[in-house]
């Protein structure tokens, strides 16, 4: 059970940061580039794809390129092990990603740039 541990160590550890759950919400809606996906947080570009290289490890998200521009996609089945977990504890149901979107929603109320093209 080793590698399942340090899987959720990753999975927790990229949801515990608030401007990583925050982009999660921005993808929920639709792929996002990079420069997209920075322009609401007032930190560097540099800073930014630091948070989406550790939502990348953690099966969060994917990022590919298409031409000159960096993408990202959330990975919604990334999700799965955690809340298997959750549910162990006979306390939690499976992940829902719409009532994961409320949630994010509700915690990240202005934002309200997810799924724009630009």
């Amino acid at each position: 059970m080793p590698a399942m541990s340090h899987r959720l160590d990753i999975t927790f550890h990229a949801l515990a940061d608030p401007t990583r759950r925050a982009i999660l919400s921005m993808l929920l809606e639709d792929d996002m580039a990079v420069s997209d996906v920075a322009e609401p947080f007032e930190m560097s570009l540099a800073a930014v794809s630091k948070h989406l290289g550790i939502l990348s490890r953690a099966g969060l998200i994917s990022q590919e390129r298409r031409g000159r521009v960096k993408w990202c996609q959330l990975e919604p089945d990334a999700l799965r092990d955690a809340s298997i977990w959750m549910q162990s504890f006979g306390q939690f149901e499976a992940v829902n990603l719409d009532a994961f979107e409320k949630f994010l929603a509700t915690e990240f109320p202005g934002n309200d740039t997810a799924g724009q093209d630009g």
